[in-house]
């Protein structure tokens, strides 16, 4: 591994810097290199490589709004046996807890920014002499992403769609919902789903939903501090709704009221917004059910019981 890094980073110095906390999917390392310090995270499971370009591409899109601070990306690295290396800037990290209302703040930011791209737009449309191509991000007007990202290692599906609802309904619940009916043929589920579908377009009345870039996973152990402010890494990011990447958020902890009242104070509950909260909970749920087994799958039913009442 170490032959391939210096290789692939053309750096004499590879001097280890000690074992970094992994994930429960990949182990990670540090390294001092020419380039500086970095943060190698090591996978051998078979789907690894999507799952590492998915995070690459997720960092990077983060990085070009410059709302947010996420260790830089660097390469995705194949070793001979079935290896992959993600390779990033080494973030010195702690656990958030100072610059939460800061996070709250900057996380509302980066929901806002396709938005306040897409004004800039139409602003500089009705101005003679000067058309697109002024950013060098592209406003984004469908939700999807280009690339496949993986919510833990499962991958998801990010096919470009024009409708928000329909969006959420086939390319999230839906592969959850197939991979629970060919692990478990689970009936029950299976029946409140085919309740739950035709609801969903109910929820979503008198909302206008501009696509936004999500980090995509946002529970507790992906956010942490250093003396500059807020961190964020680990994404599998997508152009949804907003209100989805809050979901995960609220289930596990980890998030204080001051980094509500900062979010909310930029971006503000809608009409209905504890309800699609829940509806979004319902996929991470079902993609806990599908990663760890029949744990969660009282969660995901009670979830479906409540939404079709």
């Amino acid at each position: 591994m170490e032959e391939a890094l210096r290789r692939e980073l053309r750096t004499e110095v590879l001097r280890s810097a000690g074992r970094s906390a992994g994930g429960c999917i990949s182990q990670g390392h540090s390294y001092d290199t020419d380039l500086g310090r970095v943060y190698v995270k090591i996978n051998s499971q078979p789907e690894a490589r999507r799952m590492f370009e998915g995070e690459m591409a997720s960092l990077e899109a983060i990085l070009k709004t410059q709302t947010v601070k996420v260790p830089k990306p660097i390469k995705v690295i194949d070793l001979s046996g079935g290896t992959t290396l993600l390779v990033m800037e080494h973030l010195e990290m702690r656990s958030l807890s100072r610059h939460a209302a800061k996070l709250g703040s900057q996380l509302a930011d980066l929901h806002l920014h396709n938005q306040q791209l897409g004004e800039k737009l139409k602003k500089e449309e009705s101005t003679v002499g000067k058309g697109q191509g002024q950013v060098e991000v592209q406003f984004v007007d469908q939700f999807g992403f280009h690339t496949v990202t993986c919510c833990g290692y499962l991958p998801q599906v990010n096919d470009w769609q024009n409708d928000w609802v329909t969006f959420f309904a086939k390319q999230r619940i839906q592969p959850q919902m197939d991979m629970i009916e060919k692990n478990s043929g689970d009936r029950e589920a299976r029946e409140l789903w085919a309740k739950l579908q035709v609801k969903i377009p109910s929820l979503f009345s008198d909302i206008e939903i501009v696509p936004a870039l999500l980090h995509g996973d946002l529970w507790g152990g992906n956010v942490a501090e250093d003396d500059s402010g807020p961190i964020i890494f680990d994404p599998a990011s997508f152009y949804g709704h907003s209100e989805y990447e809050l979901a995960i958020a609220g289930m596990f902890g980890g998030f204080n009221s001051s980094f509500y009242s900062a979010y909310h104070s930029k971006i503000p509950k809608a009409p209905g917004f504890e309800k699609r909260l829940k509806l979004y909970q319902l996929f991470h749920y079902m993609n806990h059910w599908n990663h760890f087994g029949t744990g969660y799958r009282g969660s995901s039913l009670n979830i479906m019981r409540n939404l079709v009442k």
